[in-house]
């Protein structure tokens, strides 16, 4: 059975940082980017960051510089250090395993395994 369980949201102001945890279980990472998306209200689900398990990267043109994906394979733990947060970017932070056949990686398909997501509020 897959899980993915986020853990590390949090309350921050404007500039700081957080850094996300995702566990997972019943996942083979070489299947899957492993990514994290956000949903703020309102609005729709949209890809933050994605991570091959060659180490290969993808971010958002928005984080790019401020946010790093990264991945323990031994632990089955993904990652995301933020920094630098903006108000803007409070929302529900979702861990996704996204198949590799998808022609982008970024986007919220209905395929994708999901956590449970973890709140993310920025103030300013």
């Amino acid at each position: 059975q897959v899980q993915l369980v986020e853990s590390g949201g949090g309350s921050v102001q404007a500039g700081g940082s957080l850094r996300l945890s995702c566990a997972t279980t019943g996942l083979t990472y070489s299947s899957y980017y492993m990514g994290w998306f956000r949903q703020a209200p309102g609005k729709e689900r949209e890809g933050v960051a994605t991570i091959r398990s060659d180490g290969n990267t993808n971010y958002a043109d928005s984080v790019k510089g401020r946010f790093t994906v990264s991945q323990d394979n031994a632990k089955n733990t993904l990652y995301l250090q933020m920094n630098s947060l903006e108000p803007e970017e409070t929302a529900i932070y979702y861990c996704a395993a996204v198949p590799l056949t998808v022609a982008n990686p970024l986007r919220a398909y209905p395929q994708n395994y999901w956590g449970q997501g973890t709140q993310v509020t920025v103030s300013s």
